[in-house]
């Protein structure tokens, strides 16, 4: 818990038996300034992994979800579905690129108000070698089009984020893919929420190959899904709606 809210991590994995453990462990153990243990549920979505992904992970103290059919946001939409009741989502990756104990710091801008917070890498110090010269290019395209079609400002992409669940339900996610990170930042500025950046560190994954910079595949994957998905609401903001949408709050309950 923190601030009186309840919180649960997400953490979406393939082939990730060298790293989730460590990084499971760390969220167990993540603390409030006053001792209080800030995680209060956490699911592992074990997406198609072909190594002991599930029982190293379940070993460190995660609940795992196991979804077949690989996908980040086919993973994230798992573990979510699988989360108990919560008043918060915390989304981290597996494969050891954050520290985190930064995870308060992007909690700490939703319990004072704001809806989604995404931890920026470009804001933050990041290790030589996290991520490879096309995701860095990919990320910058992408934010730039977001701020000329959008008119905010966004530096990242990145996957290291916190968002109000009620918000969360409100967006109503829909990529299984690798657009769902920019589908949720668009939603949520489509829908007038209240986004903020927080620095975060990255460093180099500490085993295995990365999923997206350390493939030609996935690289590819990756720039089709987020430009897909860019341009695809981009049509939605110039497609007539009967209802104009609303950013969560008092007006707003979900069961």
């Amino acid at each position: 818990m923190y601030g009186n809210l309840t919180v649960g991590a997400v953490i979406p994995a393939n082939d990730e038996e060298q790293n989730i453990g460590a990084v499971v462990r760390a969220l167990v153990e993540l603390r409030t300034q006053r001792g209080l243990r800030v995680i209060d549920d956490l699911v592992v979505c074990d997406n198609a992994s072909t190594d002991e992904t599930a029982q190293r992970a379940t070993q460190a103290g995660a609940r795992v979800a196991r979804e077949p059919t690989p996908g980040y946001g086919r993973a994230c939409l798992t573990a979510i579905a699988a989360l108990q009741p919560v008043d918060v989502v915390l989304f981290v990756d597996g494969d050891q690129a954050f520290d985190v104990r930064q995870s308060l710091d992007l909690l700490a801008p939703i319990a004072t108000g704001a809806d989604l917070v995404i931890g920026s890498r470009v804001l933050g110090r990041m290790e030589p070698g996290a991520l490879s010269v096309p995701q860095i290019a990919g990320n910058r395209v992408a934010s730039l089009l977001i701020r000329l079609l959008w008119r905010t400002r966004i530096t990242d992409l990145g996957p290291f984020r916190a968002i109000r669940a009620d918000a969360l339900r409100l967006l109503e996610m829909q990529d299984t893919a690798y657009g769902w990170t920019v589908e949720m930042q668009v939603k949520a500025i489509q829908s007038r929420m209240r986004m903020v950046e927080t620095p975060v560190d990255t460093r180099r994954r500490r085993f295995g190959k990365s999923k997206v910079g350390g493939t030609l595949r996935g690289v590819i994957g990756a720039g089709v899904g987020i430009l897909s998905m860019i341009f695809g609401l981009w049509i939605r903001d110039w497609t007539p709606v009967s209802t104009a949408p609303v950013r969560p709050g008092k007006e707003n309950k979900f069961p």
